[in-house]
């Protein structure tokens, strides 16, 4: 996603770029293709609310600065209630086609496995980098590599879903439109459905970290079963929780618990399990998913997983430009750097790819307001964050200035998210003028 959107804005600024892409000679745990942009997780960006929601403002952010991550998924976007879903092969295969066909992107499929010595490089390798890679830069940041980990959710194939039980609907019928209403599938659970789903999923067979490893998740991707660990009750005030929805099967009847599928490409053959990353293994996984009401003879296009995610300490390591300390001729960008999401990641390649191409310009690019969601991203991974306990953030209102006259309440959340977004869209746009006067 970074790598992408860095080459497109440094390439519309007039820049000729290189892409230099491993994949598909050398592989990984989680990407199954060679298609640049490949969404190897979740296919949703999320909520899409430009107003009342952090990542919602930095998908408006990106689109009025003619990222082509938000244009292909707004392209290639699936219903999901107030969600942004992305149809993940052909938004990829339409990122990648538009790389490949613009004049000044050139696309070499080979592995870097050391840290460029001279020219205007961007680093963007995900939470997947070569091993190689990965080594070079532990050793030039002179410490080790700092790193979590990320699970992985199955997809199951919708003609194997039980609709007799089953339902379609988004949570309190969210949407415009009586697709986007419906959404979701629905699987309910009564309470001994329940308890005997969490028995079996905490008995079941996990993959082991190996020798030295230690077990650290990001929280905003937790496998399902370390939730459970942490309070029997836990999922049902998270992923299962089953408010918002009413069985058309059973209408009087309140489920104590409810699974959800989102749709994950725009034929509707593929619906993916939200929520559920898990690190159980393959045969486990069937076990105790086929223990859901509904997903009973369910058969899996991809079971879920986890693999290791490597990130730098970046409030150390890079300047206010991106530049890593050391060697400012390479910038980082993306999830590496300690922002965690697809859009997140886009984000700070969109911001690294401008501000390379203004450096080979001759010019320098004024400091992104912090009061944007670009502003306040960027901010936090090279220097807001304090170094010692740097942890992968997505995007949120806490990383923004306050705002001045807050009030508290629920009424008081929503007029303050309002005027954090107002702020932040009045001074993007400046930021972008700025910009363009400066080019």
């Amino acid at each position: 996603m970074a790598g992408s959107e860095a080459a497109w804005q440094a390439a519309q600024a007039g820049i000729p770029v290189v892409i230099h892409e491993m994949r598909p000679r050398v592989g990984t745990f989680a990407h199954r293709t060679g298609s640049l942009a490949e969404m190897v997780c979740s296919n949703s960006f999320r909520s899409d609310d430009s107003e009342q929601n952090a990542v919602g403002l930095l998908h408006w952010e990106m689109r009025a600065a003619g990222g082509l991550i938000m244009e292909m998924a707004d392209a290639h976007r699936l219903p999901a209630g107030g969600a942004l879903a992305v149809d993940r092969d052909p938004f990829a295969e339409a990122v990648t086609a538009r790389l490949r066909a613009h004049p000044l992107i050139e696309v070499v499929d080979e592995e870097v496995s050391a840290l460029p010595q001279s020219g205007h490089w961007i680093i963007a390798t995900g939470p997947l980098t070569g091993s190689g890679l990965a080594q070079a830069i532990a050793d030039e940041a002179g410490q080790e590599s700092l790193a979590f980990f990320d699970a992985i959710a199955p997809i199951v194939h919708f003609d194997s879903i039980d609709m007799d039980t089953a339902w379609m609907q988004s949570r309190y019928d969210k949407g415009e439109t009586e697709e986007e209403r419906t959404a979701y599938i629905n699987c309910p659970m009564t309470k001994d459905q329940y308890e005997a789903f969490i028995d079996a999923m905490l008995a079941a067979e996990k993959t082991e970290f190996k020798p030295g490893e230690t077990a650290g998740y990001f929280d905003g991707c937790l496998p399902i079963e370390v939730m459970a660990e942490r309070g029997r009750e836990t999922l049902r005030f998270g992923p299962m929780k089953p408010v918002g929805l009413t069985n058309p099967h059973n209408p009087t009847e309140k489920a104590y618990a409810v699974v959800q599928l989102r749709r994950d490409n725009a034929l509707g053959t593929l619906y993916n399990i939200v929520g559920f990353q898990t690190k159980m293994k393959y045969g486990a996984q069937k076990e105790v998913f086929g223990m859901i009401p509904g997903l009973q003879d369910a058969q899996f296009a991809r079971l879920g997983g986890i693999h290791r995610n490597t990130f730098i300490n970046s409030p150390t390591l890079l300047d206010a430009q991106m530049r890593l300390k050391s060697k400012p001729h390479i910038r980082f960008a993306g999830q590496i750097t300690g922002v965690e999401g697809y859009v997140e990641s886009a984000a700070m390649g969109l911001l690294a790819g401008r501000m390379a191409a203004a450096e080979m310009r001759g010019a320098s690019l004024p400091e992104v307001p912090q009061t944007t969601a670009m502003g306040a991203l960027v901010t936090h991974i090279t220097g807001g964050a304090e170094a010692k306990t740097f942890q992968p953030m997505n995007v949120n209102f806490g990383l923004f200035p306050p705002v001045s006259d807050a009030k508290g309440g629920r009424k008081g959340r929503q007029v303050r998210y309002k005027m954090y977004t107002d702020r932040a869209k009045a001074d993007w746009q400046d930021w972008l003028g700025v910009r363009q006067a400066a080019e």
